[in-house]
């Protein structure tokens, strides 16, 4: 069992991604966001992430490294599959460009804080039942099925969340810039922007029962699962930018991602008998979602995509 990881490490990465998430929304200030910027701050955080597991590796270890870039890798491939679904949470609630950046900001602040709580449960949930592992196994391996048949399609209108904010505190016709919410007649409105940031909130409730189980196929320590699913987290609004044009280009990726869902939940109901270096995980990920990414670019440049 890995040594407790001290508190301090605790703070520092807290402190980290605290900064981090200043500098970006002072950041936005000064620049709306262009695709240009999008594939700057991409680059930014995946530089970020990859310089954390090599100062992570110089500490604790490659296999402690090993394990921080393949639950990393993993749960940033799932993370495009939240961008599916904010384009149509954008597109159904005609929310301006220029604002979808403040709803996804803030709609990460709450995946991080939601994640570690999840983390948490997790990791205490198998420590103390083993019946737990093959339960998230099955979870996982449901998931990648669903995602092979597509699902249903996605209707923010009958959100759960949606649906009770609209009934807790009246909603304004229309938006109001950027705001969430505005006085009006003396009173406190919620303008639909704020609307669409429970739809955000409420989707990546729903992402993160799939991609926290699959995380724990890849490593139990909860340090690595939580900083491995921050840092690909804390990158999501800028590849939603880079992706959000062109997403409907990669017609395999789906495919590659419910592979991968399918191996990780066999990985955990098989871990008691086959245990997998974590090295042939990582190159499982990598080959999968690479493997989606050139074949869907391949069908378009034969005449296959529209």
């Amino acid at each position: 069992m890995a040594a407790p990881v001290p508190l301090w490490a605790w703070f520092a990465v807290a402190g980290v991604i605290l900064a981090l998430l200043a500098l970006d929304i002072r950041t936005h200030r000064i620049r709306p966001p262009t695709l240009t910027w999008a594939l700057i701050a991409s680059a930014g955080w995946i530089t970020i992430s990859i310089v954390f597991g090599v100062v992570l590796g110089a500490i604790e270890g490659s296999a402690v490294a090993g394990q921080y870039f393949a639950a990393y890798l993993l749960e940033k491939s799932l993370s495009i599959d939240n961008v599916f679904v904010f384009v149509v949470i954008f597109s159904v609630f005609a929310v301006p460009r220029a604002y979808q950046h403040r709803v996804l900001y803030y709609g990460v602040v709450g995946a991080l804080v939601l994640r570690a709580a999840f983390i948490s449960a997790g990791a205490a949930l198998l420590e103390n039942f083993v019946w737990v592992r093959f339960l998230f196994g099955a979870i996982v391996v449901l998931a990648g099925l669903r995602m092979v048949r597509g699902g249903e399609a996605v209707d923010p209108n009958r959100n759960l969340l949606v649906r009770t904010t609209r009934r807790v505190i009246p909603v304004a016709s229309g938006y109001h810039e950027d705001r969430f919410v505005v006085r009006d007649a003396g009173r406190w409105i919620a303008t639909p922007l704020l609307v669409v940031l429970m739809a955000i909130e409420s989707s990546d409730i729903v992402f993160a029962t799939d991609s926290i189980p699959a995380v724990f196929g890849v490593t139990t320590n909860v340090f690595v699962a939580f900083t491995s699913n921050a840092f690909a987290v804390l990158g999501l609004r800028a590849l939603y930018f880079v992706f959000v044009d062109i997403v409907d280009r990669f017609a395999y990726l789906r495919y590659g991602l419910a592979v991968l869902l399918v191996f990780i939940g066999v990985k955990l109901l098989l871990e008691g008998v086959v245990q997998l270096p974590i090295a042939v995980t990582l190159a499982v990920i990598a080959v999968t979602i690479g493997a989606s990414v050139v074949l869907s670019l391949l069908r378009r440049t034969s005449g296959g995509g529209t």
